[in-house]
């Protein structure tokens, strides 16, 4: 047989790994380009973005709307809930509720008795097509029942979700397998959930995931994120609240604020030992929005005069009471914090601006949160972008707007979705929505829609979807 030159080999060899190099080359560069494009990097992972402060860092975000509003890239049908969608790279998560039998009408004091079905919808993030779901039935008895009310939670490829009626799931986020689960409601002996469901977003940190859960000793619980083993648990309360698990760091120190129907704490995240707690009990048990750190105050907000300022000690984790009962009177909207002042919507439906150390106003308007008039228990959702703030108002339209101290100024609006809860005989949206990839994704009862908000996407046809 006929022998190949040892120097010959050793060219080809080297031409071999050459080509392999410039073409796993090329490959990451193409990634890279695809990823800018798309905006990869920036996934919503959770229930307020990336930071958990209702920020959204894209630089390419559009300035105003274009004429005939921006591109909606697709729609896919979803049933009911009240569950925002959270995107990691290429896909999309959020929960949903079929009724089979049951009326869901809503009346803020009864429990309604539903049957149906709770779902976790995994769906391609750039196209909108279905890539699995997982279900199971589960029988409703809650007020305002139309489904899940929290955004799934994605970490380290699991998805964290939390049904209306107290089932914790952790799954597979490539296939909606199951890795583990909880019933919270009868393992945390608990004789019937709250009145408007299990509300409060898990929150994952390090290995572990913490829930608001309820039961004696148990208004927050621990769990390791991997295995579902309890780590600890925490408080006692007549009503375990709404309000998701915050996690801040100040002074050196990591606290969670967890905050109940009746009290406000900060816990050591790793034992669960209580540092600080002082009373503040919203009317109807409704302590929602999370508390918001801005420098080292602390402010949390619910219905009634349910509003309490802590300022935390730059040293130890402790706080203390600056003042209490002025402000915002919240029904469930997030409060966004700039400069020394605060800016959120109150129960009556308008948005309005506070100095934090004083809890004075300084401007309201109900435009972008329920139109000319403001409305019971209006509500909006705002996420910071740059110098403009996104404004999705239960109205289904989303606002582009600059806020100030001194005043609101509105740049432009337009309708995406029509609202299909209802509220005191009005319709509402009251969904938190999404912002990654550059664009918005937002739901109602009937479906999901992709919105396009970066510049460059207004008037280039839309990139191929990754496989």
């Amino acid at each position: 047989m006929d022998t190949i030159p040892r120097k010959r080999v050793m060219c080809c060899l080297r031409f071999n790994n050459q080509c392999q190099f410039w073409t796993r080359a090329i490959a990451l560069v193409a990634l890279v380009l695809m990823s800018s494009k798309l905006g990869l990097s920036q996934d919503w992972p959770h229930y307020l973005g990336p930071q958990f402060n209702s920020t959204w860092d894209e630089p390419k975000a559009i300035k105003s709307f274009p004429n005939g509003g921006p591109k909606v890239l697709w729609r896919q049908s979803l049933a009911g809930g009240y569950s925002g969608p959270a995107v990691v790279g290429d896909q999309l998560f959020v929960m949903d509720y079929v009724i089979e039998k049951g009326d869901p009408s809503p009346s803020p004091d009864v429990r309604n008795e539903i049957e149906g079905r709770e779902r976790i919808v995994c769906l391609n993030a750039h196209t909108g097509k279905p890539l699995w779901q997982h279900e199971y039935a589960c029988s409703y008895r809650i007020s305002y029942p139309a489904g899940p009310r929290c955004t799934p939670t994605v970490d380290d490829g699991r998805v964290y979700t939390l049904g209306a009626e107290g089932l914790l799931l952790c799954l597979n986020a490539i296939d909606g397998k199951v890795l583990w689960s909880h019933d919270l409601k009868t393992e945390y002996k608990m004789p019937e959930a709250p009145l408007w469901g299990f509300s409060a977003h898990p929150l994952v940190h390090g290995d572990t995931l913490f829930c608001l859960v309820g039961g004696p000793g148990s208004v927050a619980v621990a769990f390791d994120k991997k295995t579902g083993k309890e780590k600890w648990r925490a408080l006692t309360a007549k009503e375990p609240g709404y309000c998701p698990p915050t996690l801040i760091n100040f002074g050196g120190t990591q606290q969670l604020v967890v905050w109940s129907a009746e009290s406000i704490h900060g816990l050591n995240p790793t034992t669960g030992a209580e540092y600080w707690s002082y009373p503040c009990a919203p009317m109807y048990g409704m302590s929602i929005a999370a508390p918001r750190l801005e420098g080292q105050y602390l402010y949390a907000c619910g219905i009634g005069t349910a509003s309490i300022l802590l300022k935390l000690a730059q040293d130890r984790p402790t706080a203390e009471l600056v003042w209490e009962g002025k402000g915002f009177n919240t029904s469930f909207s997030p409060v966004l914090s700039q400069d020394g002042h605060l800016f959120g919507v109150d129960q009556g439906g308008k948005l309005r601006c506070i100095e934090m150390l004083t809890g004075q106003r300084r401007w309201e308007t109900t435009e972008p949160v329920t139109g000319p008039r403001g409305a019971s228990s209006g509500s909006a959702f705002i996420v910071k972008n740059g110098d403009r703030y996104f404004i999705a108002g239960e109205t289904g339209e989303l606002t582009i707007a600059r806020m100030s101290p001194e005043r609101y100024e509105r740049i432009d609006s337009v309708k995406l979705l029509e609202p299909t809860h209802d509220s005191f005989g009005r319709p509402v949206l009251w969904c938190h929505p999404a912002f990654a990839h550059g664009r918005m994704y937002w739901r109602n009862d009937r479906e999901i829609i992709c919105v396009a908000l970066r510049s460059d996407e207004q008037s280039e046809p839309l990139p191929d979807a990754p496989q």
